[in-house]
């Protein structure tokens, strides 16, 4: 199977809940039908950093999984796991399976930024291949988040998985993407190298990617199509067009501290009103009211754009 038959344009969606932290059942639905009516985006990214998914009870993942299979159709579902040990994040991964996802993205649990053993890493994904049966898509973390960044010789490693179809590139540095891309394109050339640098999607699209899996596509869906689509098209003034509105949107989304992105994703979709409440789970908090006027100036322009 080719790279391009596993990529495409992934949309990682948030998960609307209540005031109270319930999840909200009704505003899930209408969030990836919105997303969804982007007829370029292959799918979706459920129960990452930006859904919350190490928030939510296994059940939890799997409504959230369950909602999105009726209203994608045919278009794919890729279920992020992050559970800390194998043995659970192998259940969640099943449970996921079970729920209608196709495939399985393995998330670093936290606890390696610590530092980490190669051999838990290799471990760890083994295990949750062997237990699902299903495809596996590796995240690249950040090359700031210590051992949630996997060096050239483990992601070697982590390649010589028969089950890995993907990876999710978040190094949130061009070389880095580039390195990645490099040894996925020698040692598994089937393997798709999807973007996840928001800012950085341009620089990564023009060095060559299988697609994106990225948060932003929660909120402008179209413009990630389009600044892909321009890059392939070598329409390279209008896709710096798009790369420079979103990048302003995007190093506020991303700012520190990174864990507020969910909320911040949240609370633009909540002014805009396709969301009812921008609410998270404790213990994360509402951003100010001044972040989010200045989000709002920064997310203008894209939508502007979208028009």
């Amino acid at each position: 199977m080719s790279a391009a038959l596993n990529g495409g344009l992934y949309a990682a969606t948030i998960c609307p809940m209540h005031d109270t932290g319930g999840l909200d059942f009704t505003g899930l639905e209408h969030h990836f039908a919105q997303v969804l009516s982007d007829p370029g985006q292959a799918g979706l990214l459920l129960n990452g950093h930006a859904g919350e998914g190490i928030h939510m009870s296994r059940s939890e993942q799997a409504d959230v999984v369950r909602i999105a299979r009726e209203v994608a159709g045919k278009r794919r579902i890729l279920a992020a796991v992050s559970a800390e040990n194998t043995e659970f994040a192998a259940a969640d991964a099943q449970a996921a399976l079970k729920a209608g996802a196709d495939a399985i993205m393995v998330f670093a649990p936290f606890s390696w930024g610590l530092g980490v053993d190669p051999r838990a890493v290799v471990a760890h994904h083994r295990g949750i291949a062997e237990a699902t049966g299903a495809p596996i898509y590796l995240f690249q973390g950040s090359v700031a988040s210590g051992g949630l960044h996997y060096d050239t010789d483990l992601l070697k490693q982590l390649l010589e998985i028969d089950a890995v179809a993907g990876i999710k590139e978040g190094s949130w540095e061009v070389k880095a993407y580039e390195t990645t891309l490099r040894t996925a394109r020698e040692v598994r050339p089937d393997v798709a190298v999807m973007a996840s640098g928001d800012e950085h999607l341009f620089g990564c699209y023009m060095l060559g990617s299988d697609g994106s899996a990225v948060s932003l596509s929660a909120l402008v869906p179209d413009l990630i199509t389009a600044l892909d689509t321009y890059v392939r098209a070598d329409r390279i003034a209008d896709a710096l067009k798009i790369h420079t509105a979103l990048y302003d949107l995007a190093r506020l989304v991303y700012a520190r501290p990174g864990h507020l992105a969910a909320a911040r994703l949240k609370a633009c979709l909540a002014a805009m009103g396709r969301i009812d409440s921008p609410a998270c789970r404790a213990p994360t908090p509402r951003i100010s009211d001044a972040e989010l006027d200045a989000l709002m100036v920064a997310l203008r322009p894209c939508l502007e754009l979208s028009e």
